[in-house]
């Protein structure tokens, strides 16, 4: 498994930034896993200054961004063959540094989902997939990963774009006894009446609210979203985006993306229905070993 991994520089700064957090909760598992990282340079030189992954073969440098190193990454999202192909990317994003809206950075992303690729932009999201693999691996599941899958404590918030409405549909009518487990559901206006049908169809108690509605996204509903992530009460993203047409409220849907990537230790983001149905096997292969312990 090979994994592209850079952070912006505010989450390498120190040993108790963003990354060193991610790669002392998740180090086990990148072992256990032997994934391979490919590091930008200034993230890589950091890695190596704090001895993080200290004897982890599988730790690959690039060039410095200003040099062509998160170009590189994204070339190898879409795929370059001979063993340069990226399964994912780790990308810790700083929302007030001007360098993750560069088009290299932009484009990272846009591959990420149009590949059907993990793009991690949290610590949450990236300790989130760790433990997933494992999972998949058939590893028994990591204490150190219940925050995240206590899932009954925790909002989740499902949003999609017009194009992927049936998508997020369909992952919600195959996953429903898992999304139901959650302690609430938010939606933006369309997507969380579609949600609410869907459920009223599968038993849910007619006109009781399954998602909870806000307005559409281009009346504001991302901003009012953004508002429960930042205040913590929202700890889980599933956003279905559609990265082939240009978006009207484009601020809207960045000022929700930026809202999450604040609180990078505290919400996980997921953002293509082929990551999302990943995520949502394991969650419910991890829940029935931990019932079974």
């Amino acid at each position: 498994m090979r994994l592209g991994l850079a952070a912006n520089r505010r989450h390498h700064a120190d040993r108790d930034a963003a990354l060193f957090r991610w790669l002392e909760a998740s180090g086990a598992g990148i072992r256990e896993l032997d994934i391979a990282l490919h590091v930008v340079g200034r993230t890589f030189d950091a890695i190596a200054r704090q001895r993080a992954l200290d004897g982890h073969a599988g730790l690959h440098r690039y060039p410095y961004g200003r040099e062509g190193g998160l170009m590189k990454l994204v070339a190898e999202v879409v795929g370059l063959g001979d063993g340069r192909t990226l399964d994912g990317v780790v990308y810790l994003i700083d929302p007030v540094d001007p360098s993750s809206i560069f088009p290299e950075a932009v484009a990272l992303k846009r591959q990420c989902v149009i590949q059907g690729k993990p793009f991690l932009s949290t610590v949450a999201s990236a300790r989130d997939w760790i433990e997933c693999e494992r999972i998949h691996a058939r590893l028994p599941p990591d204490p150190g990963a219940d925050d995240l899958h206590a899932f009954e404590a925790q909002t989740v918030a499902l949003i999609a774009h017009d194009a992927m409405k049936p998508q997020m549909l369909d992952f919600v009518d195959r996953h429903f006894e898992l999304l139901s487990r959650f302690d609430a559901r938010v939606a933006t206006g369309t997507t969380g009446q579609r949600l609410n049908e869907l459920a009223w169809r599968r038993g849910w108690p007619v006109g009781e609210a399954w998602a909870q509605r806000f307005n559409s996204g281009p009346l504001g509903g991302d901003a009012q979203i953004a508002d429960l992530v930042l205040d913590r009460r929202c700890r889980r993203a599933i956003f279905f985006e559609d990265p082939h047409v240009a978006r009207q409220h484009e601020a809207d849907i960045q000022l929700l993306e930026r809202a999450v990537t604040t609180v990078t230790d505290d919400v996980a983001c997921l953002t293509s229905p082929q990551v999302a149905e990943r995520w949502a096997r394991a969650a419910a292969r991890r829940a029935e070993a931990r019932r079974a312990t």
